[in-house]
Order: C-alpha cells, then sequence, then structure tokens
C-alpha cells in the first residue's frame, strides 16, 4: 500500500477535523505511506489543523464544482455567508504556508458546463485539476432508494469533451469520463467494505476486518488497467514534488 485518500461526506465533520487529523498522522508516522490525502469542500478547514497536521498531509483536494456562487447553490453546494473563492484562495495559501500540494476536484454537470473557469484556476495554480463527469450510482445518486437525485445533473460525452476542449491550455487538468471513473478506484467504505460499482451501484464485499483483504478486493470490481490509463498513478508524496513552497 504506497497511498491513502479519505473522503466523505465530509472528512472534518467529525470532530472538527480532529479525528481525520489523527487518522492523517497515523498513516504518516506508523504505516509510513508515502502519500495521503484528503477531498473536503474546505468549508470546515482551519490553520490551527494545518499547524497541526499538516506535516502529515501530502494533498489537499478542494471540491470546487463553480466560481458562480449562484451555481454553487444550483448544485448544492452553497456555503452561505461564505464565499467559495475567498475560500479556496485562503486554503491555497494555508497550503504554501504549510507544504501540503493543494489540489481540485470539479463535478461538471448540467449547470456548470457551459462555465469558463480558466482564470480562476490559473490563478489558484493547483497541483492537479481533476476534472470529473457527472455520474450516476444507483441508490446513491439515482433509483428509488437514492439519498439524492442526480439525472437532472447528467451530461452527454459530447459536452463533456466540450468543456474539456474549452480548458485544454490548463496543464494541470486531470480529465475521467464515466467509463474511465466507474471501475478504476478501491474504494472502502465506513465498514472497511471494498466497494464495487461494475453494475452502476456500490456493492459491498465483505469486510476486510473479518475475511481480509486479500478474500475481500476479489469483491472490489477493480479495474488495474483503467487505474493506470486515467493516470491513476502519478507523483503523488510531496517529498517527490517540485514545488515552491
Amino acid at each position: 500500500m504506497e497511498k491513502i485518500n479519505f473522503s466523505g461526506g465530509e472528512p472534518f465533520l467529525h470532530e472538527r477535523g480532529e479525528f481525520v487529523g489523527k487518522l492523517v498522522q497515523f498513516c504518516k508516522q506508523e504505516l509510513k505511506l508515502p502519500s495521503v490525502s484528503i477531498v473536503s469542500n474546505g468549508s470546515m478547514v482551519t490553520e490551527k489543523w494545518f499547524k497541526r497536521y499538516g506535516e502529515y498531509l501530502d494533498i489537499l483536494a478542494v471540491s470546487c464544482d463553480s466560481f458562480s456562487e449562484e451555481v454553487n447553490v444550483l448544485i448544492g453546494r452553497g456555503q452561505g455567508r461564505k464565499n467559495h473563492v475567498k475560500n479556496l484562495q485562503k486554503l491555497r495559501g494555508w497550503c504554501r504556508d504549510y507544504s501540503v500540494a493543494f489540489k481540485i476536484n470539479s463535478v461538471i454537470n448540467s449547470f456548470n458546463v457551459e462555465e469558463d473557469m480558466n482564470e480562476h484556476i490559473q490563478a489558484l495554480n493547483p497541483v492537479r485539476w481533476k476534472v470529473f463527469q457527472c455520474l450516476l450510482i444507483e441508490g446513491e445518486n439515482t433509483g428509488e432508494d437514492a439519498l439524492r437525485e442526480a439525472e437532472k445533473f447528467v451530461i452527454s460525452d459530447e459536452d463533456f469533451e466540450l468543456f474539456l476542449r474549452r480548458h485544454k491550455n490548463v496543464s494541470c487538468l486531470v480529465p475521467e469520463s464515466n467509463k474511465k471513473m466507474r471501475d478504476s478506484y478501491l474504494i472502502l467504505d465506513e465498514y472497511m467494505r471494498f466497494l464495487n460499482c461494475k453494475n452502476g451501484r456500490k456493492e459491498p464485499s465483505r469486510s476486510i476486518l473479518d475475511v481480509g483483504v486479500e478474500n475481500a478486493i476479489q469483491f472490489s470490481g477493480f479495474d488495474e488497467k483503467m487505474f493506470f490509463k486515467r493516470g491513476g498513478k502519478y507523483v503523488w508524496s510531496k517529498a517527490d514534488m517540485k514545488l515552491e513552497w
């Protein structure tokens, strides 16, 4: 194992980030993993957290689907009184100050597919800008048992391609279509079960706590070839990054 990424939900919700901070510290100090990262919406991250845990974190990926607050509200990412763009700039500054690589994740959907993000992304200058095509997962964001309905967010492959073309000059852009994304991640849920997305929904394996990794991973649906094809292996340890802090 070389890399672990904590995502949610929102990882900073539990104990206001203390819990994920301790996990990050454990993974770096005890497990000595080359890469430890977090995906967050950034709303609960504080400088105090960076002071305490920043040295153990390689990459902070902040979710940003739009640089327009109106669009963020439509998508469901509105942050109330907080200005998302200003918050991104603040987080970018803390990442620089505490030697953490800064990354941005954007899900392209029907509400932001026409947006021109070139100027904002280049100003923030992340090490990596992951651009995902909105993906439907049965039971999660589509179907009768869904936690939320995402059908209205879906875009065509052609529209996704047009968005990529408009941002082709952003050197840090890493695109992920539905095809690339679906089976190319090893996902563990809160019960330590691998989630298999092959059939369009997240089907859990048995927990690695009960049957071990070698058994459970056989039911993960992981497509290793697609993992490499989508650029899943990259320079992911800050010790190896040539960054000017």
